[in-house]
């Protein structure tokens, strides 16, 4: 559901483009003007999506993910958390959770942060 959202968004401001293309490279020696101003544009269109998807995330989530500098990475990461698991992965999740413990001095605020990620 998450994605889907986050999709809409992106689709509605003509910025989705920034999931599918690859950034063009403007390293090399002669480049055109063209190109300089296709990267412009697609570096833009990245910061905005990137603040986009960072808004649409829960406090922690963004915290976690704020020092991703690529769209990319970010949707990696969180597809990754949230896409369908295997179910290896959903099993050692439960396990994880099921016998975590509270540490002695621990906040309940922490040991929840602990859980969640």
């Amino acid at each position: 559901m998450w994605k889907s959202n986050l999709n809409t968004i992106l689709v509605i401001d003509y910025l989705r483009f920034v999931l599918t293309e690859e950034c063009p490279s403007v390293f090399a020696r002669n480049v055109s003007q063209a190109l300089k101003d296709a990267y412009d544009h697609w570096t833009k269109a990245s910061d905005k999506a990137r603040v986009y998807i960072l808004a649409s995330l829960s406090n922690v989530l963004a915290k976690k993910h704020e020092a991703m500098m690529s769209t990319h990475q970010i949707i990696e990461s969180l597809q990754e958390m949230f896409g369908q698991p295997s179910i290896q992965i959903w099993h050692k999740a439960l396990k994880y959770i099921y016998n975590a413990r509270m540490k002695e001095s621990q906040s309940v605020r922490e040991h929840v942060l602990d859980l969640m990620v």
